[in-house]
């Protein structure tokens, strides 16, 4: 699939041959219900569509209002009402999370809580860990479920900030033929197919997602395609035995677009527009990634009490990366930094074929009893993961200069990468267990402990082998059936960073460290379909920095502390209302270093809020008017706090219209995102060497979706 048309015709045949498989299986269904009148169409909105139980929590699948953690999780129908493609979209609607380093056409990467996640560890799929070095399809997933904090004992090595869990779509009981096509920027096009059902008699099902896309970025020049394939099966083996497997392949090459650093070493760009394009050299080439997963899964009922299950999953992430890179300006013999009239360094940066492969299995017992008048929920279970990442080495070749005001072309560079080889592995072995202890009506006791053993290498770093015990604790008083609260405590554990691109000690591994939490909170659903929460929390953890000498060093402490405060349902049957706030004190201490001591962390606004709302007019049948409202506070840039950028106000607008034509329930869409067509930065980033990425300006979406 290296030949560009092909890519394309591959993609055009995908969802053609799909389209027609669902357009026969509907057309024969149609023939047999022709003579049936048509039903009215009945419009749900997101009455219905609201999740109300989560695992990413632990290992027992407990309702939100009783889980003593801070989740945010969006249901498959809240995924098409809000136009949630992909997992950037998402993140608009959670005040704690942000951008870190999210640059178009590379990996979508985040952090929560101010702590960036790692992309070896923080992504979940099914609980089991991918890369977060590509970004993540969402057409095969039902549900995409935010941990906010410390998730030591669910998921072991990872940054204290939280984790992000794909839950994969599984076969329905009722059939699936749906069909979307969509148009947004400057022309980027995209179609997708999902195809569903089960046996007459439910023992087989099946689900089946495609997709493609052609991608015209609003960035001028970061153009694109994409493909996507996936399957899950379910074989119910017996009334207490089901098997489950799922695989997908996705794959996506685009023009990265780089950010912009300082003018003058100093002061932020002007003068710019956020359609600007810096990786605009003839030579430049699209970033070229494929992904590939198997995931399998056996369950069995052991009575009415108790269930085993065993599970695993292998993940295969190949990328060839390449960039016509900006950094300094060595004519001001800044670094990093552009000269003060926009003249920056252009560099030749090429890393090929890399690939990283995961693979997981976990095997876990799941039951319930009582001793006395105390009931227990269990769950106990062992994990193993390994890891192993290839890669040579890159090419950074300086090219020449150019200016942002008056692009310039630069030639080339001859540099040739080095021989891919095992540069690192990751082995990771855990026995967990968590209790749900139900002391009273109104006390429960959560209970968890995860022993976790690491063996980690990399080349140029000495190895590490070290066992850890992480322990989680929590109370939950039920003030009544529908208000709790809970206090709880947790540690974390995460691996070192890796000295940065540029630093004196690149590439170099720093030991593993730990994290704490405190966390206390509450939750209440108002009414049945109006639910309210909030969180306040205090994480600690060694803090990693770039220090004065251009070290990457382990020193000091980051504190963070915050409130979360949340709300969504339905205020009328007409009306639904969602918002979350984050104030967040993000601090670095006890680092020795004067000019960062005590300063604000980068990239974390001190206020974060999101407002949506989605209104169904009475008067138009199947009309509903959408609206958001982000805001966000200031940030800093440098970690001295020297520079710090401007908070924004972002308002999108929206209308969706559900009908039937033909006898097929049909919902068009249209979004405006930016409506005002706002200038912000909405990522400052220090990774690389600090870059700043400003949001996207006004643009527009249309779709259509076709329910068979």
């Amino acid at each position: 699939m290296s030949n560009p048309r092909f890519r394309i015709y591959f993609k055009l045949s995908l969802i053609a041959s799909a389209v027609a498989q669902v357009l026969t299986i509907s057309s024969a269904a149609h023939a047999q219900s022709k003579e049936q009148t048509l039903q009215e169409v009945v419009i749900s909105g997101s009455r219905s569509s609201k999740a109300d139980t989560s695992k990413v929590g632990g290992f027992i699948e407990t309702a939100l209002q009783d889980t003593p953690l801070s989740i945010t999780v969006f249901s498959a129908n809240q995924l098409q009402d809000l136009r949630i493609r992909q997992t950037t979209d998402a993140m608009k609607f959670d005040a704690s999370v942000n951008e870190a380093y999210n640059a178009i056409g590379y990996a979508e990467q985040f952090s929560i809580r101010g702590f960036a996640l790692d992309n070896a560890s923080s992504y979940r799929k099914d609980g089991f860990a991918i890369p977060g070095d590509a970004s993540i399809p969402l057409e095969n997933k039902e549900r995409l479920e935010i941990l906010k904090g410390i998730s030591g004992l669910q998921a072991g090595f990872t940054t204290p900030g939280g984790i992000l869990n794909y839950v994969t779509k599984r076969p329905s009981n009722t059939a699936v033929r749906t069909i979307t096509l969509e148009a947004s920027e400057r022309g980027t096009l995209y179609g997708a197919v999902d195809l569903g059902g089960k046996s007459d008699d439910k023992q087989f099902g099946y689900r089946i997602n495609a997709a493609g896309e052609k991608l015209r970025s609003y960035v001028k020049g970061a153009d694109g395609e994409r493909q996507f394939v996936s399957a899950a099966f379910d074989w119910q083996i017996s009334p207490q035995a089901l098997f489950q497997i799922d695989l997908d392949h996705q794959h996506k090459s685009q023009l990265s677009v780089p950010g912009f650093q300082l003018f003058n070493g100093t002061d932020l760009p002007r003068g710019i527009s956020a359609d600007l394009m810096l990786n605009d050299q003839k030579w430049a080439k699209p970033v070229d990634t494929t992904n590939r997963n198997i995931g399998l899964r056996f369950e069995y009922q052991l009575n009415s009490d108790w269930t085993a299950a065993i599970s695993g999953n292998h993940h295969e992430f190949k990328r060839d990366d390449y960039t016509a890179f900006p950094y300094g300006c060595g004519a001001q013999d800044l670094y990093p930094g552009y000269c003060a009239n926009g003249d920056y360094d252009v560099y030749d940066y090429r890393s090929l074929n890399e690939s990283k492969s995961l693979r997981g299995a976990q095997a876990l017992l799941n039951g319930k009893f009582s001793i006395g008048d105390v009931q227990h929920k269990l769950a106990i279970g062992l994990s193993n993961s390994q890891r192993r990442d290839y890669f040579g080495d890159y090419v950074y070749d300086y090219a020449g200069s150019s200016n942002l005001f008056h692009p310039a072309a630069v030639p080339a560079t001859n540099g040739k990468t080095g021989a891919v080889s095992l540069r690192r592995t990751d082995k990771e072995a855990s026995l967990f267990a968590q209790d749900i202890i139900s002391l009273s009506k109104e006390f429960d006791l959560h209970v968890g402990l995860r022993h976790v053993k690491v063996d980690r290498a990399q080349a140029g770093s000495p190895d590490f082998e070290q066992s850890y015990n992480l322990p989680n604790l929590a109370l939950v008083f039920k003030l009544s059936n529908a208000m709790s609260t809970y206090i709880s405590a947790s540690e974390g554990l995460e691996h070192g960073g890796v000295a940065p691109f540029g630093t004196k000690n690149e590439n170099l591994m720093l030991d593993a460290s730990k994290s704490k939490q405190v966390e206390v909170g509450f939750k209440a659903a108002l009414n049945r379909d109006f639910n309210f929460s909030g969180a306040l929390f205090r994480i600690t953890k060694p803090l990693e920095y770039t220090n004065a000498a251009n070290y990457y060093v382990s020193a000091g402490e980051a504190e963070h502390r915050g409130l979360e405060l949340s709300a969504q349902g339905n205020l009328s049957k007409d009306w639904t209302l969602g918002a979350s706030a984050t104030v967040i004190n993000a601090r670095q201490n006890n680092t020795g270093d004067a000019t960062i001591d005590g300063k604000r962390v980068t990239n974390v606004p001190s206020f974060k809020s999101t407002i949506y709302t989605d209104y169904a007019p009475s008067i138009l049948n199947g009309a509903h008017l959408t609206a958001s409202w982000q805001y966000s506070g200031s940030k800093s840039f440098s970690p001295d706090n020297k520079v710090t950028v401007p908070g924004y106000n972002v308002v999108n607008l929206g209308s969706r219209y559900t009908t039937q034509v033909n006898g097929i329930v049909s919902t068009f869409r249209f979004d405006i995102n930016n409506a005002f067509n706002k200038f912000y930065w909405r990522d400052v980033t220090q990774s690389l060497g600090g870059y700043l990425f400003p949001g996207a300006p006004r643009t527009y979406k249309i779709s259509a979706q076709f329910d068979f």
